[in-house]
């Protein structure tokens, strides 16, 4: 245990520069993959004919090897953060897509058409009812495509882009179990975080929409029973 604690002081500039890259290029892929996916999930649970073939193309995506990804972006891309960026943007999609197209689909028809009832548009629908009730469902595939991207973002050394893959193939190479340690828990930790971070956030959330949503609901219901 103190040789462990020796490597990391040893190497804190090493390991802290590569942990505020690996939280950079976590942070990024995951923000870009919620601009594609969040939008792609609601409408595809709109227009339901899309939705197998969208998802299916996400989940062969997810399937490719993801060293072999980041392999086939270095002839086009060529080394470096953007290769790093775009593969880990692939492997975040289909969680997010997924979740979010069954969230909202999974929200009461005769929620919507109550809400229809009492004169909200589509997007008011969206944003006051859908969104709310599907926002669990949405909340833990962002969480589950977070965690994966942390993760995967380790093999971004290989194509130039740093991050705590570098502690860890460092350890590799001169086989020093410590560093490789030190690496891997940084990852974990990292990984902990941010799911903490979407959890309270999540609840946070939650609390002020039941508060927010609370007279619209009872609205709702008195109308769902006027309506059968």
């Amino acid at each position: 245990m103190n040789e462990f604690f020796m490597t990391v002081m040893d190497r804190r500039d090493l390991i802290q520069t590569a942990f505020i890259e690996h939280l950079w290029l976590s942070f990024v892929s995951i923000s870009i993959a919620c601009l594609i996916s969040l939008p792609l999930g609601i409408w595809v649970a709109r227009a339901k004919r899309f939705a197998e073939p969208i998802i299916g193309i996400t989940a062969i995506l997810q399937t490719i090897p993801s060293l072999a990804l980041f392999g086939f972006l270095v002839p086009i891309i060529g080394l470096g953060t953007n290769s790093a960026l775009i593969a880990l943007t692939v492997y975040a999609l289909l969680p997010i897509v997924r979740n979010t197209y069954t969230g909202i689909s999974r929200v009461s028809p005769a929620m919507i058409e109550a809400a229809s009832a009492m004169g909200m548009t589509a997007n008011q629908r969206l944003l006051k009812i859908e969104i709310p009730l599907a926002l669990p469902f949405i909340m833990a595939g962002i969480r589950t495509a977070t965690v994966l991207t942390v993760g995967v973002a380790t093999l971004a050394t290989f194509v130039g882009a740093g991050g705590l893959g570098d502690v860890i193939y460092r350890g590799l190479q001169g086989y020093k179990p410590n560093l490789i340690l030190a690496g891997a828990i940084s990852v974990a930790l990292l990984a902990i975080a941010f799911d903490y971070i979407l959890k309270y956030l999540e609840k946070k959330k939650n609390d002020a929409e039941r508060y927010e949503n609370r007279s619209v609901g009872g609205c709702l219901c008195l109308v769902k029973k006027e309506l059968y």
